[in-house]
């Protein structure tokens, strides 16, 4: 059961907003894709602080800034002419190939 791949329909770039959670509203670029854990990262977005101890990599020790990732249904990509949250779904083009297209109006994922 562990070893679930999960599909991520966003990818790496694509401008989301946060649906839920104390980032609530605030919007970003995808950094980072993990789909064993079915999340994706986002910059600025969930931003923790972690205490880290010196280490030979790391001489300075003391707290750094970490951004951590966010379950993917708590993210929804921005369609852009609208300004609107939306899903993503799959349609074949003229030529026969899979692209991504918004569910909130049918247009073509850029």
């Amino acid at each position: 059961m562990g070893n679930d791949v999960y599909k991520i329909r966003l990818k790496k770039g694509d401008k989301v907003v946060v649906l839920t959670g104390k980032e609530k509203g605030r919007t970003g670029n995808i950094v980072s894709t993990h789909p064993k854990t079915n999340m994706v990262t986002v910059e600025n977005i969930n931003v923790v602080k972690r205490h880290l101890k010196k280490t030979e990599q790391n001489p300075q020790g003391g707290v750094v800034e970490k951004t951590k990732p966010l379950p993917v249904s708590n993210v929804a990509i921005i369609e852009p002419s609208s300004k609107k949250p939306s899903r993503i779904g799959y349609k074949f083009d003229k030529s026969g190939n899979k692209v991504r297209v918004y569910k909130l109006n049918g247009k073509e994922v850029k």
